[in-house]
Formats: structure tokens, sequence, C-alpha cells
């Protein structure tokens, strides 16, 4: 079943709040919550009813992959088009696929960060 826009953007929420360290708010402007692990952007939520989408980050080749697959996942709207990628209800999108697109991108913020800043679960 393919999660509508709202649903879309609680599960992103729900999943990045699972996550250890993380922390959030209105950095940019009022209609983005984002999302951060030790001061790293990992997920971007649109509050925009009429643009419900998620902007997480992505390994390019999964990425290209993902886009080929799903016409609702795009180049990542806000970031590096090459490393981001835009989700947005859709056939194909579901709680799992919105629940493992944060976790990747947290796991892939996480990974690059100094070992002393590194969360301590996950």
């Amino acid at each position: 079943m393919s999660a509508a826009g709202d649903r879309l953007q609680d599960t992103a929420r729900q999943a990045a709040l699972a996550l250890a360290d993380v922390s959030h708010g209105y950095p940019f402007t009022p209609g983005l919550d984002v999302y951060k692990v030790a001061g790293k952007v990992f997920l971007i939520v649109t509050d925009d009813p009429d643009e419900q989408i998620i902007t997480v980050k992505c390994e390019p080749e999964h990425a290209r992959a993902l886009e080929r697959g799903h016409a609702s996942i795009t180049p990542g709207r806000y970031l590096d088009k090459r490393h981001w990628i835009s989700l947005g209800p859709g056939p194909g999108i579901t709680k799992r696929l919105i629940t493992d697109a944060v976790e990747n991108s947290y796991d892939l913020v996480a990974e690059r960060l100094p070992r002393r800043d590194r969360p301590h679960a996950r």
C-alpha cells in the first residue's frame, strides 16, 4: 500500500525521531522541518500541504535506481541532486521504503562524522 503525503511525512518524522541523538527544527524557513545528527542534516520534511515531500541523503547509484523505479522519487529538491533524493506520495512509496530511506540517510551522515561526534546507539 502506498503512503499518502501526510502519512509519508509522519512516517519520516517518526523514523527520524526514533534514531539516536537526533535534533530538529526550522533553521532555513518555517516550511521546512529539518532533522540533524550531530548538527548535520539527514532529513528535510516539507510542511507545505500542496507539496508533501521528504528529502534524504542517498548513495548516488542507489538514488538513480530508486528514481528509475518510482515516478515520485526525484533528485533532491533542496540539496546536491547527486547525493540527495526527494520522495513524494505515489505508487510503490511504502512505509518501509520511507523508513529505510530515512535510516539510510542517517547512517550515511553519521558514518562521515568524526568518531567523537557519532551517535552512541543505532
